[in-house]
């Protein structure tokens, strides 16, 4: 969450050629609900279940760039199939670049909307300290802290770019 994975995932794709998929809108055009709808209705849980369902999916589609939620890959065995149907990338931020970055868009993220300075603080210390376990397991791992411009975002795409081209992707 916040790392920068719809702003890449957009370049990447275009650049590439090939087709942008953000999967928490997939599933809201999916279902007609928000995401913050479907964590109400279903709890976290059943959410995980329907993206677990698209994520499958999606995961079948050729000529693809995905966008996952921050916990996606942490659930079932998520990691490993996006790791088996191509290119995982883990786009690295630090706790507190993470901090600054969520404290601006956290009214339209559910699990942050409601929390102060402290506890967003809190709250990514221990989402990271979790989540970082299957986020490691990504065939590639890029430090995300400086995405401050276009120029940022531009040199991450082109450096995703040449790798697809060395993994013949």
């Amino acid at each position: 969450m916040g790392s920068g994975k719809t702003t890449i995932g957009k370049l990447l794709a275009k650049r590439a050629g090939l087709q942008f998929v953000d999967l928490d809108l997939f599933i809201e055009n999916r279902y007609h609900k928000s995401i913050e709808q479907l964590f109400s209705e279903k709890g976290e849980s059943g959410f995980r279940e329907i993206e677990r369902r698209a994520l499958e999916e999606v995961a079948g589609f050729e000529d693809i760039v995905i966008s996952t939620g921050g916990g996606a890959p942490c659930f079932f065995d998520n990691m490993t199939l996006m790791n088996q149907r191509g290119l995982t990338v883990y786009l690295k931020v630090s706790e507190s670049g993470l901090a600054e970055r969520l404290n601006y868009m956290k009214h339209n993220r559910p699990l942050i909307k409601d929390k102060n300075e402290d506890e967003l603080k809190i709250f990514i210390s221990e989402s990271l300290g979790k989540r970082e376990l299957f986020y490691n397991q990504a065939k590639l791992r890029l430090d995300a802290e400086q995405l401050l411009d276009e120029e940022d975002v531009d040199n991450i795409v082109i450096s995703l770019i040449e790798t697809m081209k060395v993994m013949h992707i």
